[in-house]
């Protein structure tokens, strides 16, 4: 797999910041990763291969402020199928989901890992929820889910700048706009306030203007019908 330049800055990251210790760790699960994911599938049976024990002990040997970084490197390393991520997923804790979610976009091409995003979006983990509404869900999610995505946000009071292409998704999308004045009304009514996200979105579903129409005059010296003597000839 080529790596993305997203996937490259992020290794260069943590080559750059992590300690002497971290570092080799990472450098020697990634490669365990790595080979790993150049077996073939028919392989990749018995106990959990060495690199997904050291996807979970990410936290300990990098720091939290690393771990999701890391994670997300020995996903790309180890070339992921659908499959492994769902199950790395499930077996996992929050932060651990978490960085599944963030790998997604460069990970799984098409809308099979739906589900685990379908999954997170059903918490009430904030973190969750705004990893899941990230570039994968942009590319993939249907109108009805993303929508609803949309106010998942708003309930659980993620801001709305974690949703991916929110501007263009959100682009004369009138039935977004009618789930969101529905919110907005329900609110109102019960008394209490209305997120300042929620006006934003609805700004950003009104339709873009039509283009003016081209009224600039007709060109002029075009060629007329040949003069006589350009006749004669």
């Amino acid at each position: 797999m080529t790596e993305a330049p997203e996937i490259a800055a992020l290794r260069a990251r943590l080559e750059a910041e992590l300690g002497g210790a971290a570092r080799a760790w990472l450098d020697q699960a990634t490669a365990e990763a790595a080979a790993h994911g150049e077996r073939p599938e028919r392989d990749r049976q018995g106990p959990l291969p060495t690199w997904e024990l050291r996807f979970a002990e990410a936290g300990r040997r990098c720091g939290p402020e690393y771990a999701e970084a890391a994670r997300i490197l020995l996903l790309h390393a180890a070339n992921a199928t659908p499959a492994t991520v769902a199950r790395v997923y499930a077996q996992g804790t929050a932060d651990e989901r978490r960085a599944v979610l963030r790998a997604l976009p460069h990970l799984v091409p098409g809308p099979e890992a739906l589900p685990l995003v379908e999954d997170a979006l059903r918490t009430n983990d904030t973190r969750l929820v705004a990893a899941a509404v990230g570039p994968y869900a942009a590319t993939h999610l249907a109108p009805h889910d993303w929508r609803h995505a949309v106010l998942k946000c708003l309930f659980t009071g993620v801001p709305l700048d974690a949703v991916a292409d929110l501007s263009r998704r959100a682009r004369g999308d009138g039935e977004l706009a009618r789930m969101l004045g529905d919110y907005a009304s329900e609110r109102t009514a019960a008394g209490r306030t209305v997120p300042g996200d929620l006006h934003r979105a609805l700004r950003l579903t009104a339709p873009e203007p039509p283009e003016p129409p081209d009224l600039s005059p007709a060109p002029t010296g075009l060629v007329g019908p040949p003069s006589g003597d350009e006749q004669e000839s």
